[in-house]
Formats: structure tokens, sequence, C-alpha cells
């Protein structure tokens, strides 16, 4: 297979033998932009998709090495929590300089521990999800770049793992904002009260999963990351068209971020 083009948001596509026909496009209210989900290239997608005309594993580096600029830390070294996040790792290292190391590595015959029904299940499923490399970070100051922190679950035992397994130091960087705010989209993020971003401890969210320092990238930086490549292709292509004809808006929902929805909520 290969890859061919995307189907525009509100098109019906017709697939056939012979062909790839467009039989209609709903046409969008005048002036609003579009609001493709953030959260895609954040995680839920494969990095090897393809939306907007941008690959999601360059984005995710990109969203790493923003991270570098907007929350540098002395330390020996960059890793991940396999394996969402290593794109995002190794922009972070390359942008800081520093080497990129495996710390965990994935015990392959573990479910998801993100669907787990509760809190306990979820952080025994962490204990068996990963093995330790000690050799590479025993008596070193190891930064973790995580690609979301949701309920603060999954870091903890992480991160107690490493300290017990010789990491010096442990600091935390998440190449996404903190997630404040339910999803009406049909995405299944968890009820506000459970989302540690709005929980008391995330005021010492450091102390509470066990870090050295927490920092999380921010909604400016994660929006420029993930418009940068379009905005430079919109650029060219509205360099071979008249002013009349300029490309329509670029628009992402953050509103998981901010509370801020694309459309209106009726109740």
């Amino acid at each position: 297979s290969r890859y061919y083009r995307e189907v525009l948001p509100g098109e019906i596509v017709k697939i056939s033998r012979y062909d790839v026909q467009t039989l209609d496009v709903v046409p969008r209210p005048e002036g609003d932009p579009s609001a493709f989900c953030i959260f895609e290239y954040v995680y839920f997608a494969r990095p090897d998709s393809i939306f907007e005309g941008q690959m999601v594993y360059s984005v995710r580096r990109r969203c790493g090495q923003q991270l570098a600029i907007e929350a540098p830390v002395e330390a020996d070294l960059v890793s991940t929590v396999p394996e969402s996040a290593t794109p995002a790792a190794l922009g972070y290292a390359q942008k800081c300089g520093l080497p990129y190391v495996e710390v965990l590595c994935k015990n392959r015959y573990v479910g998801r521990t993100f669907i787990q029904p509760n809190m306990r299940l979820r952080q025994l499923g962490v204990a068996k999800k990963f093995g330790v490399l000690s050799d590479n970070f025993k008596g070193k100051r190891v930064v973790i770049i995580d690609d979301s922190i949701v309920r603060g679950n999954t870091i903890s035992p992480i991160i107690k793992l490493l300290r017990e397994s010789g990491a010096k130091e442990v600091h935390i960087r998440v190449a996404s904002p903190p997630i404040r705010f339910p999803c009406y989209m049909g995405i299944n993020i968890p009820t506000k009260e459970e989302l540690i971003a709005n929980r008391p401890e995330f005021h010492d969210l450091a102390n509470y999963i066990g870090a050295d320092s927490v920092v999380y990238l921010s909604v400016e930086g994660l929006v420029s990351s993930v418009q940068e490549s379009i905005k430079a292709r919109q650029e060219n292509e509205n360099s071979f068209k008249s002013q009349k004809s300029r490309l329509g808006k670029i628009g992402h929902c953050i509103a998981c971020l901010t509370g801020e929805y694309p459309v209106e909520l009726e109740w």
C-alpha cells in the first residue's frame, strides 16, 4: 500500500477498484477555522501517520526540541518512557546536546495500563510493564521525557524504580501541556476530578510523584510545534496564489488544555 492523500474535513470519498472520487465536501461555516484534535499529535496517533501534510513523528520531535528551549536542566542523559515519547525525547536530547540513552525496556507481554479499571491495577501494571537497564544510568542525573501525564499514577512507580536502581536525580519533562478539561468531541478523557492538573497535588507535583523537577510544555509551544510546517507550506502555496484565493486559517482543538471549545456546548 502507498500513501495517496488525506480525506479533507467534511469530504465524502468513494473508493472503487478504478479510482478515488470526491462525492461532496460539506462546507464549513464561513470564517470558522478547522479544529483538528491536537492530542492526535501528542499521543493517540501512530508516529508514521500523516495529518495536515506532516508526519506525526516529526511534530513530536519538534515538541521535544521546543521543550528543551522552555525547560532545560543540568543532567547527564535524556531518556523516555517507551515508546510513544521517544521522538520528543530524541528532539529534547538533540537540542540540549545530551546523549539519548534507554533506561527502561518494555515487557512485550503486558497490556495497556491506561485502560486498567482502577489505580491499583494501573500501578501494578507499570511494575510488570518495564525492565530496568540500570547499567545505563547508575549514579547519573536522568531527564525522562513523557508525552503526557493524565492522572500521575503511571509515572510515580517509574521514578521509584529508577531511584531504587541507582539514578542520582530524576527530572520529568512533559512534551504536552497539562490536561485540565474534559473532551466532549469523543475522546475518553477521565473526569475533571481525576485529572492530576486539577488536584491539589499539582501545586507540588514533583514531590507528589517523587521527581526532582517536573515541567510541562506550554500551550503556545505545542501549538507552534504543530503548526510550524503547516504555516511554512501555506506561505509557500500562497506565494503562487492570488490574494483573493488565500488558504483558510489553521485551526486545532485545544479544549482539553484551555477549556475553549471549538463549538458552543449545548446542555
